[in-house]
């Protein structure tokens, strides 16, 4: 382990979230209020930590290359470092009561999750409003994927990091150089996020409005600066442009790309971009004549509306809600549930799961049953056409059992910390998927602040093991990943 060569990139990120604090701290500049000492101590905090590391590590002028050790360690201190010093502006600003609500907070928004424990939120100043959506915007595509366009100028290879940031089970590199990758990934990122921005702004938002639920739409995180979320604005049109980019960003970015490029019957060609996209369509038909039998909300296009608002900010794990689905039938309510485990496409910015993963586990178990039908056949498992790995399918099958073991054994520490068996199970799942509104004590109104110290340190754990795909995290516990 070249641990010097790990403290210098973890320096350069807290460099870069203390810097990306300036737009936020335009906002407290302009309102003139007083949250502007607390981002620049926070700015300087973290400017200071990140000298500190980059120092520490700095050895030389050698060039290296990450291996897959220093790629995965990287990775996960990396955002456990940018919770860190993003908390700071909650911090020393008093919005949050202590640290530990602050680091919640914040992991909530690097990860993409949107789980809060403000309870007024409308009540705090815009600076600290806008910080708290932009962490959603840096963590979405990510600020190692960003980083990685400097990597090389500080002496640093990354395909290893690329390949441990960005998720799903096979990461795409989309040219031939990581850096230039990295651009890419990024101009998508940016291009699609300034079109929803301005969608929401001819919808009649204001500018602030606007970035923020860009930033937690584009990011699939869920922050809002209003306390009733999107439901707040009471506007059909601004529900269906959310709507739709919720579903562009479950979507893999890579698509994006190729339709940028004037190929857009790559979407249709994507095998798991037309799952997605089934399974989207089934799950808002089976809501809507559910919801349209009980009554809940009068005519059928209000109904249908809210139905794909919840179903598609569930399954994307954006968490935006219009509705509170903890007061519908007991069976929608399980359906929002088990949605939670299925996430967006692989290479998006949805968390859980992804559709990907759910596809290999369903054609396994499909292949097991004709193997069992006709035990003399060769079967395979295929996917775009092409066999998949048998590599891949061990990986997707460790990947699913880390993941229910993991919710369980979380879900009992919950559970046995006091919380009832419906909100510990769903705190978790709403966590660990990078959702924010669970079921419960944790539901779409309600919010994590009554959780204990303990629980929220834990919670945050979840989190983080969900934005990074269970294993990056994993391995900082693994004994071989320090040695040298």
């Amino acid at each position: 382990m070249k641990y010097r060569l790990v403290l210098r990139i973890l320096g350069l990120l807290s460099a870069i979230i203390s810097l990306s604090m300036v737009f936020s701290l335009a906002w407290s500049v302009v309102d003139k209020t007083p949250d502007v000492q607390a981002f620049i101590w926070s700015m300087v905090t973290g400017l200071g930590v990140g000298v500190v590391l980059f120092f520490l590590g700095r050895r030389g002028s050698e060039t290296y290359e990450l291996n897959v050790r220093e790629a995965f360690a990287v990775v996960s201190l990396g955002w456990i470092t940018a919770a860190a010093v993003g908390a700071l502006p909650f911090y020393y600003s008093g919005m949050v009561p202590s640290y530990t609500d602050a680091f919640f907070e914040a992991m909530s928004g690097f990860t993409t999750t949107g789980a809060t424990i403000l309870t007024e939120i409308e009540s705090h100043h815009r600076g600290l409003l806008f910080w708290r959506s932009f962490t959603h915007w840096l963590g979405g595509m990510g600020i190692i994927v960003l980083s990685l366009a400097i990597l090389p100028f500080v002496g640093v290879g990354g395909m290893q990091l690329f390949k441990a940031e960005v998720p799903g089970p096979t990461p795409e590199k989309l040219t031939p150089r990581i850096r230039k990758t990295a651009l890419v990934l990024w101009g998508v990122y940016v291009i699609i996020s300034a079109a929803e921005t301005a969608a929401l702004l001819l919808c009649g938002m204001d500018l602030f409005d606007s970035l923020t639920h860009t930033f937690g739409t584009m990011a699939t995180g869920g922050f809002s600066p209003r306390n009733e979320s999107i439901a707040a604005f009471g506007s059909p049109l601004i529900e269906w442009v959310i709507i739709v980019f919720m579903f562009i960003a479950g979507t893999n970015f890579v698509l994006h790309l190729l339709a940028l490029r004037g190929r857009p019957r790559a979407y249709w060609r994507d095998e798991e971009f037309r799952f997605y996209l089934k399974f989207t369509f089934i799950c808002i038909a089976a809501v809507t004549i559910f919801l349209s039998f009980a009554g809940r909300y009068g005519g059928f296009a209000d109904t249908l509306r809210t139905s794909t608002f919840q179903v598609v900010s569930i399954m994307t794990t954006t968490g935006y809600t219009t509705a509170n689905f903890e007061l519908w039938p007991q069976a929608l309510r399980f359906l929002m549930l088990m949605l939670m485990f299925a996430g967006g496409c692989a290479g998006s910015t949805g968390g859980s799961m992804k559709q990907v993963r759910l596809q290999i586990l369903l054609k396994r178990v499909r292949m097991e049953i004709n193997r069992l039908l006709h035990p003399q056949q060769v079967t395979r498992i295929r996917f775009n056409g092409a066999v998949v790995n048998p590599d891949v399918i061990s990986s997707v099958t460790a990947f699913y059992i880390l993941y229910m073991a993991l919710f369980v054994g979380c879900s009992f520490i919950m559970i046995a910390m006091g919380m009832d068996l419906e909100s510990g199970i769903a705190s978790v799942a709403a966590t660990l998927g990078n959702i924010g509104p669970g079921l419960g004590d944790v539901g779409p109104v309600e919010n994590y602040a009554f959780i204990a110290a303990p629980g929220k340190w834990l919670l945050s754990f979840c989190m983080l093991l969900g934005r990074l795909e269970l294993f990056s995290v994993i391995m900082l516990f693994v004994k071989g990943t320090w040695r040298q």
